[in-house]
């Protein structure tokens, strides 16, 4: 049996709390959050105990540790759940700044724990479809990637006062995306960007709308583009040109059902917010933890994976204040 601490209460604390406790010969031991309430709702609905986040660190039987709080408490609790030599998931991002990612990247190597971040977009099943075929060769040698990540509204300012900015909250992703699709690096970035939607994100120092250009160390080519609003709902698509061929990967729908009548073609939007569009990626993600944990093997998206997204939004960021393309060469 794996007990599990579960750092965070929030929507994304629960998401994970819920598939966690399905996984066999796993529990659900602890919750903690800053909001005791929160804490308490989640703890009782799965037969846990709401403690301390030191006290769940010091109890041995604890094996792992999911660390679903805010972004800026990621860090700390990723360093100090290597310090107890806990296995550790962790939301995205590791942490706001570079320098403080690669020191608990540092930090985990050094220790030889499991550290699982949750770029939950390589579990999605479409998404991982398109990937393997790839792999397979059916188009040939991949040439171009072209990504639509748009959500349906912006968050209240005051979370993206501190969530870094739309390229370290929310481009993230897609960086990860570039990086597992392309199986390559980045030698150059622009971004430029522009806020559309409401002038209170521009008072707070940040953009809803953006557009990215990234060249490899093989010379392909990435465009992604962005926005904080989609009247339409939770836009995720993206496409890779081949040598052979291209393939894409659409939305996800609640229905397939298509409406055809003497007026119009109808079909239902796209799923509305990334909760209902990647509840299978969300489950997939937490299987494959637990999967690496009992029996062995590397996470599919490890730290050094959230650092080096992390090193590619930190460059989009600079591109984007002084108006200039990045070289990433060196």
């Amino acid at each position: 049996m794996i007990d599990v601490a579960v750092f965070g209460a929030g929507r994304i604390g629960k998401i994970h709390a819920g598939n966690l406790v399905m996984q066999p010969g796993v529990r659900l031991k602890y919750v903690s959050d800053v909001n005791v309430q929160a804490a308490q709702e989640l703890a009782s609905k799965h037969g846990a105990q709401v403690v301390s986040i030191d006290a769940a660190l010091e109890d041995s039987s604890v094996g792992a540790v999911l660390i679903a709080s805010s972004t800026d408490t990621h860090a700390d609790l990723i360093l100090r759940a290597v310090a107890a030599g806990k296995a550790i998931f962790c939301e995205k991002p590791v942490d706001l700044t570079l320098e403080r990612a690669k020191a608990c990247a540092q930090a985990v190597a050094d220790a030889k724990v499991t550290c699982m971040i949750g770029f939950q977009r390589r579990f999605d099943p479409t998404f991982e479809a398109l990937k393997t075929r790839l792999a397979a060769g059916e188009i040939g040698d991949p040439e171009m990637l072209i990504v639509t990540s748009r959500d349906p509204g912006a968050p209240p300012v005051s979370y993206l006062k501190s969530s870094g900015g739309i390229f370290k909250d929310m481009l993230i992703h897609d960086f990860d995306i570039f990086r597992w699709i392309l199986d390559d690096e980045a030698v150059s970035i622009s971004a430029t960007g522009s806020c559309l939607s409401d002038p209170a994100i521009a008072e707070a120092g940040d953009i809803d709308s953006a557009v990215v250009t990234i060249r490899t160390r093989r010379g392909r080519l990435c465009q992604i583009n962005t926005s904080r609003r989609a009247a339409y709902g939770y836009d995720q698509r993206f496409e890779v040109l081949g040598s052979q061929g291209m393939l894409q990967a659409g939305n996800h729908k609640p229905t397939e059902v298509v409406s055809s009548t003497a007026h119009n073609v109808s079909q239902d939007l796209p799923e509305h917010f990334f909760l209902e569009r990647y509840r299978a990626a969300y489950a997939r993600e937490i299987a494959h933890f637990f999967d690496v944990l009992v029996n062995g093997g590397t996470a599919r998206t490890t730290i050094d994976d959230g650092v080096k997204a992390l090193a590619l939004a930190e460059a989009a960021t600079l591109s984007w204040r002084e108006n200039r393309t990045i070289d990433l060469s060196k």
